[in-house]
């Protein structure tokens, strides 16, 4: 059995150990019946504030949600505090700091809807007798109207906790500062690139106990965060194996999260990272919500004191070593010789009007000796022959007339560009395995980092496969599981 595989099981087991059966029951529940409570109005990441005002102002008119506007952000849109609960325990959460950093703010209303619905009565009273709850959610609501990271000001909002001048992040200090809030939960989206140290498997979620010096010493805030961590990641376990990280903890003087911990709230981080065919971030999502409601449990029953800082260091650290596709030993003709090489290629995405507001623009972001990294989709091309691509001879009116004729027919004989004479002027990408182009193509197999490839795949004398725009198409089925290609205009 595999070492790290091994440590994960033999963790799960441990802090399994300290789970009564009816915590390990609501869990199971929680996570089986997310779907009652999922807040079906959003469910495309990229969501803006008026989408989210509703949702608030529903809040309002229920009298056991407290909504207190407390802050706007540069250009004017409200930022909203919603409370709940009549405990002692402040606990504070906030989220999308980053505008396009969206997932938790998703789940938070999840969490609302969780908290409305009459199911788990007696776990929620042991919650909400002890606890008072705060989310802040959507705290860069100007960069999450262009889905950017940094507010209007141009200002990374996380790296602004000392100077303070954005409004939004004199909000967030201002909230924590009056709240004195026992714990806090910064909620961020990371790299979907990320993978769990030494392992294929991505690191769906990440947690942090953020450091408050640059000694990373571990007082008793910062440990009760460690200790809650290592809680949650025996939760999340079950749900995501071998798919959960702990971020760098080297100290960051000029960001919210070791402040926070710095000014006496133990602060748990928690990083949104990326899932297999999940590229609305929906199953993550699912996992926020469970996460984040087992942690708050576990404040309130003071479950998380039996676990221990030493889970929170078997967490095993992100690493970035994850490609969307990897191909293996592809021979690559240069100048009459060839060469064998692993190509790693990212999709990036572009923002768009489509239905998902972006579309994908691939490149290869390495190449070489690549047998240390990963891919969420991965193939072995070394049997295989590199066929540069051609372009149909004839030129179409439209789009519609190259679809009307059907993709097999091009990608069958080589062709993966077809010419278009009236090309949409709102349109950069195209959802079937083609290239669109308006005039004559340089075709050439040309591997760089950076490059967009797009070649066939030969075996046997027979065209098995085309790369186009990350894509990895199988000619038997070029249609299945396709994102886009590119109009070149």
């Amino acid at each position: 059995m595999d070492k790290n595989i091994r440590k994960i099981i033999l963790s799960i087991f441990f802090i399994g150990s300290f789970l009564s059966i009816s915590a390990q029951g609501f869990y199971n529940e929680l996570f089986e019946k997310y779907d009652s409570y999922k807040e079906e109005s959003i469910t495309i990441r990229r969501f803006t504030h008026s989408k989210i005002m509703p949702l608030i102002e529903e809040l309002k008119s229920d009298s056991f949600f407290e909504v207190n506007k407390v802050g706007t952000s540069i250009k004017g849109k409200s930022l909203n505090l919603i409370s709940f609960g009549e405990g002692e325990v402040d606990v504070f959460l906030w989220s999308q700091m980053h505008g396009d950093e969206s997932t938790a703010t998703m789940a938070i209303f999840d969490i609302m809807n969780f908290f409305k619905s009459t199911d788990f009565q007696k776990e929620k009273e042991e919650m909400l007798s002890n606890l008072r709850i705060h989310f802040l959610p959507m705290l860069n609501p100007d960069g999450a109207e262009l889905f950017t990271r940094r507010n209007a000001l141009g200002v990374d909002i996380n790296r602004d906790a000392v100077r303070l001048q954005s409004p939004e992040s004199k909000t967030l200090k201002r909230v924590r500062d009056s709240l004195e809030a026992d714990f806090g939960f910064n909620l961020h989206d990371q790299s979907t690139y990320y993978n769990a140290n030494r392992t294929p498997k991505p690191a769906t979620i990440s947690y942090l106990a953020p450091a408050y010096n640059y000694e990373k010493e571990v007082n008793n805030v910062r440990e009760n965060a460690m200790k809650l961590i290592g809680y949650m990641n025996g939760i999340l376990q079950k749900y995501a194996p071998g798919q959960v990280g702990r971020y760098n903890d080297d100290f960051e003087p000029r960001a919210f999260g070791d402040n926070i911990q710095k000014w006496g709230t133990s602060v748990v981080l928690i990083e949104s990272g990326g899932y297999p065919n999940d590229p609305e971030k929906q199953f993550i999502r699912k996992l926020n919500f469970v996460t984040i409601l087992s942690a708050i449990r576990a404040i309130a029953t003071k479950e998380y004191e039996k676990s221990s800082k030493e889970e929170y260091f078997k967490i095993p650290e992100n690493d970035r070593k994850l490609f969307d596709l990897k191909l293996i030993g592809v021979q690559y003709e240069l100048l009459g010789n060839t060469y064998t090489v692993d190509l790693g290629i990212d999709s990036r995405e572009v923002s768009a009007h489509t239905e998902s507001g972006y579309y994908y623009k691939a490149g290869v972001s390495d190449m070489g000796d690549l047998s240390t990294y990963y891919g969420y989709k991965e193939f072995d091309a070394s049997a295989y022959a590199v066929v540069a691509p051609k372009v149909y001879p004839e030129t179409f009116s439209t789009i519609n007339a190259v679809v009307e004729k059907g993709v097999s027919s091009f990608l069958k004989e080589g062709f993966a560009y077809v010419k278009v004479e009236h090309l949409p002027e709102d349109k950069d990408a195209i959802n079937i395995p083609l290239h669109v182009i308006s005039d004559k193509k340089n075709t050439a197999v040309n591997l760089y980092v950076g490059a967009n490839p797009t070649f066939f795949l030969k075996k046997n004398d027979s065209l098995e496969y085309l790369i186009i725009n990350g894509n990895l198409v199988d000619l038997k089925k070029p249609e299945q599981d396709f994102s886009n290609a590119l109009i070149y205009k």
